[in-house]
């Protein structure tokens, strides 16, 4: 089969290759997919790259965990799944071969049904991005009503998170870098949108809530966005983070103990199975009803893996990138 791969790490134009590499066979449990497209997320370039001090998981890796296409074999002891349209997830977690390929083989269960309406493009885009967004947003507990802050709302998961917390009521500020972002992220149905260059955020939250801040963060940098804080939320707020761009940061601990400040965070690689399962299956309802908005900013040819890192890499493109396998 065709695949990207790297050997070693660094830049993506000195380290990912594309050729032949051997077609993986379903093993008990599993099934094979023949993939269609690949989603590109910012861990697989932090991977690639050896960030946080990781090293080469194996020698030889297919990137990515997100990807979609159709089953067309299946292990021992798996139900008949061939010709089902799927999307996969963690296609790349502590397993070598990724969804940069013409195929992957998984466990059954990490390959989800694919409804008609959902495009392959599209179904590259819910692994990472769509689940983390949705397990953000169950974590904060929103109800109608609750102002809740989604930081970086322009971004694959904020986007998504944006779209989840309005759909259950809430009201959403988000943070965006520029004025293009910024309309993404109103298209998306943001309430009230704060560019972070320009403007004092905690100075915009207070005048927005009436000085008493946001009732839930949804957080894509804790080191970077923890100082903010004190300012922002009000007694017996949730911080629900997902992500962070250092491996330590100084929290305002005793002002966080005296509010009563909830710390939710959580890894979307390693969710626990029943919040898996959970939701997957609200996924899978928002899909069949058509109520979630998917941007694809860019698509590329698998060929051209190293400039869809490079793009990702960035942090400039609106949207999630996506290679076409097939």
């Amino acid at each position: 089969m065709r695949a990207a791969f790297y050997c070693r790490q660094g830049p993506a134009r000195d380290v990912l290759q594309v050729g032949e590499q051997p077609t993986p066979e379903p093993g008990p449990g599993e099934v094979r997919v023949k993939l269609r497209t690949s989603g590109v997320n910012p861990s697989d370039w932090k991977v690639r790259r050896g960030g946080f001090g990781r090293g080469l998981s194996a020698p030889l890796v297919i990137p990515h965990s997100d990807g979609a296409g159709v089953i067309d074999a299946v292990g021992i002891d798996v139900p008949d799944r061939v010709g089902e349209r799927v999307w996969v997830w963690n296609g790349q977690w502590k397993r070598a071969h990724g969804t940069a390929a013409d195929y992957i083989a998984l466990p059954s269960v990490q390959a989800v049904h694919l409804p008609d309406k959902v495009d392959y493009a599209q179904g590259a885009c819910l692994g990472i991005p769509a689940m983390t967004a949705l397990q953000a947003v169950r974590s904060a507990q929103l109800q109608r009503g609750s102002i809740v802050l989604v930081a970086g709302g322009a971004g694959a998961v904020g986007h998504y998170a944006i779209q989840l917390a309005k759909l259950r009521g809430a009201v959403v500020v988000t943070t965006v870098s520029g004025d293009a972002k910024a309309v993404h992220a109103k298209r998306a149905g943001a309430d009230h949108i704060i560019n972070y260059r320009t403007e004092d955020v905690a100075e915009r939250v207070k005048a927005l809530t009436d000085g008493r801040g946001v009732n839930s963060v949804i957080e894509m940098d804790l080191s970077g966005n923890a100082r903010f804080y004190t300012s922002i939320l009000q007694p017996h707020a949730t911080v629900v983070i997902y992500g962070t761009s250092a491996s330590e940061a100084v929290l305002p601990g005793l002002w966080l103990m005296q509010n009563s400040i909830a710390l939710r965070l959580f890894l979307v690689y390693d969710l626990s199975e029943a919040d898996r399962s959970v939701v997957v299956a609200q996924l899978t309802e928002l899909l069949e009803e058509g109520r979630l908005a998917h941007t694809i900013a860019v698509r590329l040819p698998l060929q051209d893996i190293a400039r869809a890192h490079e793009l990702v890499e960035s942090g400039e493109v609106i949207g999630n990138v996506i290679l076409d396998i097939t």
